[in-house]
């Protein structure tokens, strides 16, 4: 009977009811219909435990970073930056929307702050030049889902969290992917600025120009690699590599650039504090979510069940990207790792999937779920962001969605491309 939670959680979730409250009600209300009242502790109690992780403070040390990038006017040179570099094509300021993020993807690792910085850059600026804005939208949506792929990226540290993997490993492993997804989207806009002539924004930059925007980028462009660089040369771990990061933002911001204001100190605080919130609840609850799907032993009849389908990993790959692209439209990226992760990881490592291999398979496919519709993150943070409605961005995100779904089997079925740089760093075997 207690494995009735898992519908009772998704009829939770389509009525509406928030998902950390869903996460907890559903396998509460089993446990006590199930006469196991006294796990019901052993569930809230984990809510706790779940965030109490050292790993987990740089989830919330690089939101912090992220905001204070984003409020010390960092995204600014960050769009001029790559507008130097790529503006005097056709489609120009599309391209630079693209560009932007995978810059600003090595700052913030997060699609949301993404969509949100960028999107009130660069959505009024595509709508001045002659796009609609419902295309300015779906592309800057679309990008967004770059910034938790390339690191740092909050998803990979709290899957290195649930499943044991090194944070690094898994960093280095998303590099590649990430710079693959953003070349198949200046790919798909290069085709369409052809086809329905899209304007040019800039003028060819000269090597001068080039040089000045990039000197302005230079200190924000150095956060990845101080950042990547500690960890890698074995400096500082993760979590101390975050707090270096804020440390970074704050000195470049106040005495560097001269951007950021003490005033400002506390409001960018208490955003970054709400949000920080908002993530590592989530995780307490799914890590308590957790413990009730092992009580219930969903994991090995789920594991019975996708092994009785076919005993090829190459089909069971394919299917396991359509179920995993299928929960990314209704469920966010950290709770659908913390939840599926320790359900399909152990199947596919025995298949002779490499751990790492797959971590990028789940997290990239979970990411570019942000931006499907019906339920995807960042469509509804574009839709604030732009004013235009969800349905109208859903319906001209679709062919970037096709360039992204092309991309997560291409990082399936070529492992290579994931993992070549963590083989090459010894970070992998």
């Amino acid at each position: 009977m207690l494995v009735w939670f898992l519908p009772l959680f998704l009829v939770f979730l389509f009525i509406g009811l928030p998902v950390v409250f869903g996460m907890l009600a559903a396998p509460g209300i089993m446990l006590v219909l199930n006469g196991q009242e006294r796990d019901l502790a052993l569930l809230y109690r984990n809510v706790y435990n779940g965030m109490d992780s050292f790993p987990l403070m740089a989830v919330p040390f690089f939101m912090l970073a992220g905001e204070l990038m984003n409020k010390g006017g960092i995204t600014e040179r960050l769009v001029e930056f790559a507008q130097s570099m790529m503006g005097h094509l056709r489609g120009g300021l599309a391209h630079v929307n693209i560009l932007s993020s995978m810059l600003f993807a090595g700052l913030s690792g997060s699609a949301v702050a993404d969509t949100s910085a960028l999107g009130s850059m660069l959505i009024p600026a595509m709508e001045k030049q002659g796009y609609t804005r419902r295309f300015a939208a779906a592309i800057t949506a679309a990008s967004s889902v770059i910034g938790p792929i390339i690191p740092p990226s909050g998803i990979m540290i709290i899957y290195a969290y649930v499943m044991g993997e090194s944070v690094a490993a898994l960093f280095l492993a998303g590099i590649v992917p990430g710079v693959l997804v953003g070349v198949g989207l200046m790919m798909m806009v290069g085709f369409m600025a052809n086809r329905y002539q899209f304007p040019v924004a800039t003028e060819r930059a000269t090597w001068s120009e080039k040089g000045q925007a990039f000197s302005r980028a230079f200190f924000p462009l150095m956060t990845p690699v101080i950042i990547l660089g500690g960890i890698l040369l074995g400096v500082f771990t993760p979590t101390e590599a975050a707090a270096i990061a804020v440390f970074y933002a704050l000195i470049i911001g106040i005495y560097v650039l001269k951007t950021l204001r003490w005033r400002e100190l506390p409001a960018i605080l208490s955003k970054a504090a709400i949000t920080s919130s908002v993530v590592l609840l989530l995780v307490g609850a799914a890590m308590a979510f957790k413990t009730v799907v092992s009580l219930s032993h969903t994991p090995e009849a789920l594991a019975a069940f996708i092994l009785g389908l076919s005993d090829n990993p190459l089909i069971l790959l394919f299917l396991i990207n359509i179920l995993l692209f299928i929960v990314g439209m209704f469920l966010d990226a950290g709770p659908a790792i913390i939840i599926l992760g320790p359900i399909l990881g152990p199947i596919f490592i025995d298949l002779g999937v490499h751990p790492v291999h797959f971590a990028i398979i789940m997290s990239v496919n979970l990411t570019v779920g942000l931006a499907t519709p019906p339920m995807g993150l960042v469509l509804f943070v574009a839709s604030s962001v732009s004013g235009e409605r969800v349905q109208a961005i859903a319906k001209t995100i679709l062919p970037f969605l096709a360039v992204e779904v092309v991309v997560i089997f291409l990082i399936t079925y070529f492992p290579a491309i994931s993992m070549t740089i963590p083989r090459l760093t010894g970070f992998v075997q």
